[in-house]
């Protein structure tokens, strides 16, 4: 039996000598592979944590509160990165290592990202600025260039955006920041439309006015606060032509769909109306002239 407990403290002893065996020193600590493993092990730890209150933060507070899912999204993202930078920090300070001397590594490494990894760099720093400053939140619809769709995810690099077409996109931070960014909803998921009409000259104006409006009320997409309008617009080469303004939340990320369902139900009743919707007309006038020709 002795024999046995002192097979397994041989043992114990073996794993801790491993353990506490130098591989390198960073300026005056020395790091072991048992510092190695507590930083591997930590850092894998506030990860897993991190994350899970990130999602945690992000559901609770959504719900409790009725806050956009953006804004709650990317505070729960800040305090992520907040956690994980603090938290990395005490661990290698628990693991004996000497700060300073990183510090000077940070400042080596600092001059290779400046020359070398800009592109990465610009579009992390675009990434906190997106994150603090909220120009785009998950959840929002915005245009970037020839590019339109759903904001789905923010992450440190790249933002995620989703098409119509179901299509996913991954665009650098910093072109929300160096661009131009449409942001449809961000202040709030109401967007105004504008409609064009044209009818011919034949048409009552103030009939026109009325189908219109009829039209639009029988759209349940369509708020009726603020109320939709009417305005005729101008006289036309060939058409009286009218804007319809209206106001969706409904059909904020999908306003073709509202216009084209507003079109149908125009068309039929214009139709049922006897109202003409006009084309491009041109009047020709020929003039005839004599030509005296010669004779040879």
């Amino acid at each position: 039996m002795d024999n046995f407990w002192d097979r397994v403290k041989s043992i114990f002893v073996s794993v801790r000598d491993f353990l506490e065996l130098k591989l390198f020193e960073v300026g005056e600590s020395s790091i072991t592979l048992s510092d190695i493993l507590f930083i591997i092990i930590g850092i894998a730890l506030l990860v897993w944590f991190s994350g899970w209150l990130k999602r945690v933060i992000t559901r609770r507070i959504a719900s409790k509160y009725e806050m956009n899912i953006g804004t709650v999204h990317s505070i729960a993202t800040i305090i992520r990165y907040t956690i994980l930078v603090i938290g990395i920090i005490v661990i290698l300070q628990s693991s004996g290592i000497d700060l300073s001397t990183l510090s000077i590594l940070a400042g080596a490494l600092g001059v290779g990202i400046g020359f070398g990894l800009q592109n990465i760099t610009n579009n992390f720093i675009s990434g906190l600025i997106i994150l603090f400053e909220q120009p785009i939140k998950v959840g929002d619809r915005v245009t970037v260039g020839d590019i339109q769709g759903d904001v789905i995810k923010i992450a440190p690099r790249a933002t995620t955006v989703n098409t119509n077409d179901n299509i996913t996109l991954i665009i650098p931070n910093s072109e929300f920041i160096s661009s131009t960014v449409i942001n449809w909803s961000h202040n709030d998921e109401k967007v105004a439309l504008r409609l064009p009409v044209g009818v011919s000259y034949n048409s009552d104006p103030k009939r026109v006015r009325e189908i219109l409006l009829k039209v639009i009320d029988e759209e349940e997409g369509i708020l009726k606060d603020p109320a939709p309008r009417i305005l005729f617009d101008e006289f036309g080469d060939s058409s009286l032509n009218f804007k319809m303004h209206i106001w969706t939340t409904e059909y904020t990320t999908r306003p073709s769909l509202l216009r084209s369902i507003l079109y149908y139900e125009i068309f039929d009743q214009f139709k049922k109306e006897g109202i003409e919707i006009p084309f491009p007309q041109r009047d020709l006038h020929l003039r005839s002239s004599s030509v005296d020709l010669a004779k040879s």
